[in-house]
């Protein structure tokens, strides 16, 4: 079973200690740069990091007379670091430093994240090859339509799951840039070689042209990305909850002992997982619209997207850890009912045959529209009255003078449908399990 979600994980990420955390390396690569390049004493650098600390109370304590946190920042740091603080944020701005971070912690979220995709895919996997010829009925619109395997569908979960693993590592890549570039980006007060040699301290990369700020088209990406992932896991999520309901129960939320499912009707299990994550997934959508409002800055910055990324970025990363958790325990516990996946497939009287049942007489020679007349009026007649699809055929002597009576029966065999589901299984997996 899947070990129970915990949130500190990710939300250690987004705790003032390890911002100002994240905050402090950058300052020290670019102290350690300028010591690289003779611009600072190496002394000073030398002294600069072994001292270099930060209290987050006191922090808070300068930020209420200052109200400026970065100033905050460096002035505590000063505090432990001494006279040397007078070589730290020499020509940089507070988005340097900002910016920069930033890159740092959604890119240790990303990896959190990738790492809970992983889990997921592996019970998707798992599930997957458990239920490869669990024969159900396939549905559009709702409708049933014709029969595919259980397996199928979590194969198909996880090959778009993959997917979002690949668009999270993208745009993991896209957000893995740093500026220290200066007031407007010029350099004026810094030299570029600080920033590539700072950036690659860091694991990041320069990014090659900045104005005060990294170009939020980036973050509109990263989010963006998580916003797919959890339009997916709502995709899924609604595929349980239409599979729980009553007259389907196909499929099952577990339940554990104990649990309660209504205040008012002891009889009620309900997929409130499931409900869950199409709420939440509600939430990344929407912080990924405020993401893309970030892209228009005024000129050359303006700080309209700081109060949006202090909120959305925690949130969403937040959120997502939590879904993929939840959804991994869901699938790795899923009831499946068989039975009533075959009942319900038999329910219509073998009606999703009816498109072997046309080709079979346009193959004999009957014209396509014609043999689609005939089809779908005894198809219409088993809706209307009953009985099964296979003896109103045998009884429409129009339709008999085309088929013979076993390849009649030929035509109803379920294996039909499983005949390329190792196929798909080694499109979606390759050749081994």
């Amino acid at each position: 079973m899947i070990p129970r979600y915990t949130r500190p994980v990710m939300g250690r990420i987004w705790e003032q200690e390890n911002r100002y955390r994240q905050w402090l390396r950058v300052e020290l690569a670019v102290v350690d740069a300028m010591a690289q390049l003779g611009q600072i004493p190496a002394q000073a650098a030398q002294e600069i990091a072994q001292k270099a600390d930060f209290d987050v109370d006191r922090i808070d304590e300068i930020e209420g007379e200052t109200k400026h946190d970065v100033i905050a920042f460096l002035t505590c740091v000063a505090e432990y670091v001494g006279d040397s603080a007078r070589y730290i944020h020499l020509g940089l701005t507070s988005s340097d430093i900002l910016d920069t971070s930033l890159a740092l912690l959604l890119n240790q979220a990303a990896d959190i994240l990738l790492d809970d995709i992983q889990a997921l895919l592996s019970v998707l996997k798992r599930r997957a090859y458990e239920h490869r010829n669990t024969i159900m009925m396939g549905r559009s619109h709702g409708v049933h339509a014709e029969p595919i395997t259980f397996g199928l569908k979590l194969a198909l979960w996880h090959s778009e799951m993959d997917r979002n693993r690949q668009r999270l590592l993208r745009a993991q890549e896209t957000i893995r840039a740093g500026k220290v570039s200066g007031a407007v980006g010029t350099y004026a007060n810094v030299d570029p070689e600080v920033e590539k040699l700072a950036c690659a301290q860091l694991g990041l990369q320069p990014a090659p042209i900045s104005t005060q700020v990294i170009q939020r088209d980036r973050h509109a990406e990263y989010f963006s990305t998580l916003a797919i992932i959890a339009s997916s896991i709502e995709k899924i999520a609604i595929e349980i909850r239409h599979l729980q309901r009553t007259e389907v129960h196909e499929a099952e939320e577990y339940f554990s002992e104990g649990q309660k499912g209504s205040s008012a009707m002891p009889h009620k299990r309900n997929p409130i997982g499931s409900e869950n994550l199409s709420g939440l997934a509600r939430l990344v959508r929407a912080n990924a619209v405020a993401a893309m409002e970030n892209v228009p800055l005024w000129h050359e910055r303006d700080i309209s997207h700081s109060s949006v990324e202090r909120v959305i970025a925690p949130d969403s990363t937040i959120l997502l850890d939590f879904m993929l958790h939840r959804l991994t325990n869901m699938i790795d516990r899923l009831v499946v009912y068989q039975d009533k996946m075959r009942a319900n497939l038999e329910s219509t009287g073998g009606l999703f045959f009816s498109q072997r049942v046309l080709l079979a007489l346009t193959e004999s020679g009957v014209d396509r529209d014609e043999a689609y007349r005939l089809t779908q009026r005894n198809a219409m007649a088993v809706w209307n009255d009953g009985g099964t699809f296979k003896d109103r055929l045998a009884a429409d002597s129009e339709v008999m003078t085309h088929l013979h009576p076993d390849q009649l029966e030929e035509l109803f065999d379920l294996n039909y449908y499983l005949k390329h589901v190792d196929t798909i299984f080694s499109q979606v997996f390759g050749t081994g399990e």
